[in-house]
């Protein structure tokens, strides 16, 4: 069973975490490190956006089987900055290595923040140095860590779970992330900006890729903000192993623990989107294959028309039929269902593609439901058994006025 704890990025076995200030943001924290005591079986996940920031690319071309730190900057993403933004990983990756005695390619880079600045290195290099030095355990290290990678972030993003394996050993599994805009993930395991680093002291092997991309695919890859995919989108799980478990690649008990972490992760993250007052959830049932619920769920996610209708508590539900007819997924319209929730209350809205309701007092009913700090949307296809869900979050004035201003 899984069971969410108190505590954050360093509860697993043998990490450490530090935040610090280095002068990339003129006063916040702006440079975290994460360290694990022994090298830990790495598993990392990379935009699928064809312009790669500087750290995606050497990341990806390195793609080392184990790291023992990952640097996180924030403030500059490094992209779009050529071929000195390429040297500066390196750069950065043999200033953490020396600091801490290791091999450069046991040091993984991520980077958020200002597209198309160079990094100022003096300053890297001293909130590197900086980091190493004031590694540290506990909630404290956890806090400053999670405060050095935000960017127009406005809470933390954080979660632990422990669960018992089934073969008896608990483990620990903990994670943090950072994204607020320009988030709409398309992750792939070896292949604003969403960074998440996961920590677990469980033994993992080479047999887990593929439940690390499914787990992905069906939380953080089912999160959009704007339906914008960043550059710079990275997601490193680290497993050091210091709980002496048997390999837990196929353990069921972890992927539900691991499940939990990721989902948690994708909720904040939609919460926190650029300007958000509202959670979006969908959930979309019924649907002929997995591919088709999840077309339906970010194409109702992604729509402004649905995301300005949920800001306003406006009951336009023919917005949310309108995104699933363009989404090119399957479904029969004299079946279709379609439901609102928020708060306590659930709304049957069209039944068998027909309305529940006509008269306005029905209709004020429906806005009352909208109008929550969470509003969730079901629909069923009516053609099959595949589901999925997905979370957004509402468009509002404030969305324009952070972008419009993000640069200056």
């Amino acid at each position: 069973m899984v069971e969410i704890i108190d505590g954050g990025i360093t509860t697993p076995q043998g990490f450490k975490a530090a935040g610090v200030h280095s002068g990339v943001k003129y006063r916040s924290l702006d440079m975290g490190m994460v360290y694990s005591e022994v090298p830990a079986t790495a598993y990392c996940a990379f935009t699928s956006n064809n312009v790669k920031a500087a750290p995606v690319q050497v990341m990806m071309e390195e793609n080392s089987p184990t790291l023992s730190a990952v640097v996180i900057n924030s403030g500059n993403a490094n992209a779009l900055t050529g071929h000195r933004g390429i040297e500066d990983v390196y750069t950065m990756k043999q200033v953490a290595a020396a600091e801490l005695e290791l091999d450069p390619k046991q040091v993984g880079v991520m980077s958020t923040g200002l597209i198309g600045r160079f990094l100022d290195m003096h300053k890297i290099r001293y909130g590197i140095s900086r980091a190493a030095k004031t590694l540290d355990v506990g909630r404290e290290a956890d806090g400053l860590i999670c405060q050095a990678i935000m960017t127009t972030d406005t809470i933390k993003k954080e979660c632990a779970v422990r669960v018992r394996l089934s073969d008896g050993t608990l483990v620990y599994v903990a994670g943090i992330s950072k994204g607020s805009g320009m988030i709409e993930p398309h992750m792939k395991v070896l292949h604003g900006t969403t960074l998440t680093i996961i920590t677990t002291d469980a033994t993992l092997g080479p047999d887990f890729a593929d439940t690390w991309q499914s787990i992905l695919d069906d939380t953080v890859n089912m999160v959009s903000v704007d339906g914008d995919q960043s550059t710079n989108d990275t997601c490193i799980l680290l497993a050091n192993g210091m709980s002496n478990s048997k390999p837990a690649d196929r353990d069921p008990e972890f992927a539900a623990a691991l499940r939990t972490i990721m989902t948690h992760i994708a909720r904040c993250i939609a919460t926190d989107g650029e300007g958000a007052s509202k959670l979006i959830e969908v959930d979309v049932n019924g649907a002929a294959s997995k591919e088709d619920a999840r077309k339906a769920v970010k194409a109702i996610i992604n729509s402004p028309l649905v995301k300005t209708a949920i800001f306003g508590a406006d009951p336009n539900y023919g917005r949310i039929m309108m995104a699933i007819g363009k989404s090119g997924c399957a479904f029969d319209i004299n079946e279709v269902r379609l439901t609102i929730k928020g708060g306590d209350m659930e709304v049957p809205i069209l039944d068998s593609g027909s309305p529940v309701f006509q008269d306005e007092r029905a209709v004020e009913v429906v806005r009352m439901a909208m109008d929550n700090k969470e509003v969730t949307i079901v629909v069923d296809l009516g053609v099959g058994e595949e589901s999925s869900t997905g979370w957004g979050c509402d468009l509002t004035y404030d969305y324009v006025r952070i972008n419009a201003e993000y640069a200056s």
